[in-house]
């Protein structure tokens, strides 16, 4: 199975998720993640699949972001504009290396959001990085599945230009200590982290919400490994111990 995956968000519009499984065959992608579409299954999305319905009988059907990418070492979000997040930006090929590079190691993702909305910023801050499509000022917002072939395209490219192009790791393969962390693994550190700055009283006036919004930025452009990730467990352990013992004693 190819490890690099195709996210759609909320799409509206069921030929849109059909275009889009047409645009992924063209590009050689097949593993497509749909987060809770508004209306599919649907007769439009088979209708302009035409010859894709492979992709869209093997897609599957989540109910948000992080369910869909829970096991990706990298997740990049493509976005017409900043959205006031700040996160490392990517033209199409420079995000498409970056993909066939991680991809190696772990499955990726290539997640797109609302055709009238796009992704909001609580999704972007989901990702290590926003991928923008460099369109003219005037008419910047492309069709949800002109905006997949766009990056399909750039991903096939990056494919063929390999020197020596290495088979991709299926995703039931065994993963290293040493491979960045998957998705899921970071959102339960980050959920221990706040518990443990709440415990020692890390915030007192600063507000948690930009703190914690900070430092997701900061660990997930980092990319800390496995192995660092339960290092950074057992060091909010003992702190949280610690602070136990501290509101004990008094």
């Amino acid at each position: 199975m190819h490890p690099i995956r195709i996210v759609l968000v909320g799409p509206q519009h069921p030929g849109n998720i059909g275009s889009a499984a047409r645009a992924m065959k063209t590009m050689g992608l097949n593993q497509l993640r749909l987060v809770a579409p508004e209306r599919y299954p649907h007769l439009d999305a088979t209708t302009m699949a035409v010859g894709a319905d492979d992709v869209l009988d093997a897609a599957i059907v989540l109910p948000d972001l992080a369910e869909a990418v829970a096991d990706c070492g990298l997740v990049l979000g493509c976005t017409a504009r900043s959205r006031y997040v700040s996160l490392p930006g990517y033209d199409p090929a420079q995000a498409a290396r970056k993909l066939i590079d991680q991809a190696e190691r772990t499955p990726v993702a290539l997640v797109f959001g609302r055709e009238r909305t796009g992704l909001s910023n609580e999704e972007l801050q989901q990702c290590h990085g926003a991928v923008h499509i460099p369109a003219v000022a005037e008419f910047s917002s492309l069709n949800l599945a002109a905006a997949v072939q766009v990056l399909g395209y750039e991903i096939r490219l990056a494919m063929l230009d390999r020197a020596e192009v290495k088979p991709l790791l299926a995703e039931t393969e065994a993963e290293s200590d040493d491979q960045p962390g998957l998705h899921q693994e970071l959102e339960q550190m980050f959920v221990h982290l706040e518990k443990t700055l709440h415990a020692i009283d890390f915030y007192k006036s600063r507000p948690s919400d930009v703190v914690m919004q900070r430092l997701r930025r900061l660990f997930l452009r980092a990319q800390p490994t496995r192995r660092e990730l339960r290092i950074l467990h057992g060091i909010l352990a003992d702190a949280d111990r610690m602070a136990r013992l501290a509101r004990q004693a008094k």
